[in-house]
């Protein structure tokens, strides 16, 4: 049964796969994150382990039973006692299965139990039909419009839920 695992140095290597993997994929959906994030992986990925270590952001990644990586979901910009934004992928293989929702249902909890957050918020563009049903079942409510510097360039819809 998969797991959500706080992310650690020892996940690169299943998280990069994930990446690569799922890369086309994600594409479709939502901005690509270009030949430089993959070029410049480790030190990207050690940037994140630092965030994390401060506290400012908490990054989470769903390990399968074979070690593989089937989703990240992050909270940026934390405010202890506060809120913070949520992103979230997952893999191709797993999508449409109700993994994100489930994933993102957790997190929520956690979001309020190991980090003291009381609101999350999440930006999808209006073309990301299955990120809208994801958030709207995990309890979200749209807020307000996000415009493309929220969203890679694109436009669409901030949601909001009360932890």
């Amino acid at each position: 049964m998969p797991e959500l695992q706080r992310l650690r140095a020892d996940h690169a290597p299943a998280v990069l796969a994930f990446e690569l993997a799922n890369r086309a994929y994600f594409a479709l959906s939502i901005s690509d994150r270009g030949d430089d994030y993959f070029d410049k992986f480790t030190e990207g990925y050690d940037a994140l382990l630092a965030e994390q270590e401060a506290g400012i952001c908490a990054f989470y990644v769903l390990v399968d039973e074979d070690g593989s990586v089937l989703g990240r979901f992050n909270l940026f910009d934390m405010v202890e006692g506060g809120a913070a934004d949520l992103g979230y992928r997952v893999a191709q293989d797993v999508a449409g299965h109700g993994v994100a929702t489930a994933t993102v249902e957790e997190l929520c909890r956690l979001a309020a139990e190991r980090h003291g957050l009381r609101t999350l918020r999440a930006a999808t563009s209006h073309t990301n039909i299955a990120s809208q049903k994801v958030l709207t079942k995990a309890g979200f409510s749209p807020v307000g419009p996000a415009g493309p510097a929220d969203l890679g360039g694109k436009h669409g819809t901030w949601y909001e839920r009360d932890l």
